[in-house]
C-alpha cells in the first residue's frame, strides 16, 4: 500500500478544518453562549459533532477502537467523502464492478473522478483476469466492492487478493451484511491499513428514514474524515435514534432471523411460479429473480401498487425483490400467480 501522504489530495493534506463550538468546549453542562443558538425550545442546540456517545455503544457492539469509526449521514456521505479526499478531480480514477450499487457511479461524476467498472463474471464474481492490470495504476485510488452485493445479493469472494494487491484504498460496502451468514470484514480490519469498511442503520436496523452510515477504518484514515466532514453531519434526532436502536439490539436480532426465514419461504413460492426462470442465492434481504418479462411484469405489480425494483437495464429480465412481512410477500405473490403474459 502506498502510504497516506501519498493517497490523500494534496489541497486536502493542507486543509485546516472548521472549528466548531462543540469543538472548543468539550463539556455538556454549562450557560452556552458561544454558538450563537437561540436559548429557547427542545431542539435548540447543536449535536455532538463526534457522535461520541453513538460512537462508544458501537465500539462496544463491533469490538473496534472509537477512533476507528466515523459516523455519517448514510453510507453515501462515507462514499462521497472517500472521493474528496483521496481522489482528485479530472485526474486520479476509481473502479468498481458491476452490476453494483449505483451511488458509486453517481458520487464519482459529481467528483469529476472517471469511475472503472469492470463486469463481474457470469457467477456475479470477480474476474481477476480482466481486474488485475488495474490493480498496478497509479492513478486508481479506490476499490469498491459491495458484499453482499446489490443488485445480486451473493457475497463477493477474492476480496483479501485485491487488499493485498492493491496499493490505494479498498471500501467494502457492507450494507446487507447483518443478513448475511458470512463473517464481516470487520474482524480483519486491523491487518490491512488501506480497508474502510461501511455498514448502515438503515437495512437491518430499520432506520432508513434517520440516515445513519457508518465507516470503520484506521484511526488516521477516520481521522482524515471527520476534518472533511461538515460539522453537524448527524442530526442529535438521528443519533437518538440510533442509540435507541442499540438498546433494543435484541429485537432487532429477531427481526433479522425473521427476514432470513420469510426470504427462504418467497424463494421456494417463487420457484413455484411458471413466469420465474431463476431466483439468485441472495446474502441480503432482497431477491434478485429472473423473469420471462421484466418490464411487463414490474408493470402489473406496480398497477397494483406493488413496488418491486425493475433491474432489466443492469441484469436482463430481473426485478429485485426485497423480502416483505408475510403479508406483503403473499400479497406481490398473488399479483405474480394472476399475471397474465
Amino acid at each position: 500500500m502506498k502510504t497516506l501522504d501519498q493517497l490523500i489530495r494534496p489541497n486536502i493534506q493542507k486543509l485546516k478544518p472548521y472549528s466548531s463550538a462543540r469543538d472548543e468546549y468539550k463539556g455538556t453542562d454549562g450557560v452556552f453562549l458561544d454558538a450563537n443558538e437561540n436559548p429557547f425550545g427542545e431542539l435548540n442546540r447543536y449535536p455532538d459533532p463526534y457522535q461520541k456517545k453513538l460512537k462508544s455503544k458501537l465500539a462496544e457492539l463491533k469490538s473496534v477502537s472509537t477512533d476507528s469509526i466515523f459516523v455519517g449521514n448514510g453510507s453515501d456521505e462515507v462514499i462521497d467523502l472517500a472521493f474528496r479526499i483521496f481522489c482528485e478531480p479530472g485526474k486520479d480514477k476509481a473502479l468498481t464492478f458491476s452490476p453494483t450499487y449505483g451511488m458509486y457511479e453517481v458520487s464519482a461524476a459529481i467528483n469529476d473522478v472517471e469511475l472503472i467498472k469492470v463486469p463481474f463474471n457470469s457467477e456475479f464474481q470477480i474476474d481477476f483476469d480482466l481486474t488485475k492490470p488495474f490493480l498496478s495504476d497509479p492513478s486508481i485510488k479506490l476499490i469498491f466492492v459491495c458484499s453482499p452485493n446489490n443488485p445480486t445479493g451473493n457475497s463477493i469472494s477474492g476480496i483479501e487478493e485485491i487488499l493485498k494487491s492493491f496499493g490505494g484504498i479498498v471500501i467494502i460496502d457492507e450494507a446487507y451484511i447483518d443478513f448475511s451468514e458470512k463473517e464481516s470484514w470487520l474482524k480483519r480490519l486491523n491487518e490491512f491499513p488501506n480497508l474502510i469498511i461501511s455498514q448502515t442503520f438503515s437495512k437491518a436496523w430499520g432506520l432508513a428514514a434517520a440516515r445513519v452510515g457508518l465507516a470503520f477504518a484506521s484511526a488516521e484514515i477516520i481521522n482524515w474524515f471527520n476534518k472533511v466532514k461538515p460539522p453537524y453531519n448527524v442530526s442529535e434526532l438521528n443519533q437518538q435514534a440510533a442509540l435507541k436502536a442499540l438498546e433494543k439490539k435484541g429485537e432487532t436480532f429477531k427481526k433479522i432471523n425473521l427476514i432470513k426465514s420469510e426470504k427462504i419461504e418467497l424463494e421456494r413460492n417463487l420457484d413455484s411460479l411458471e413466469i420465474v426462470k431463476k431466483v439468485y442465492p441472495s446474502d441480503g434481504n432482497f431477491l434478485l429473480v429472473e423473469v420471462s418479462d421484466a418490464d411487463k411484469i414490474y408493470a402489473h405489480l406496480t398497477e397494483q401498487k406493488i413496488v418491486v425494483r425493475n433491474r432489466n437495464s443492469v441484469v436482463r429480465n430481473c426485478l429485485r425483490i426485497t423480502v416483505g412481512s408475510a403479508e406483503e410477500n403473499k400479497k406481490m405473490l398473488n399479483a405474480l400467480q394472476n399475471y397474465k403474459s
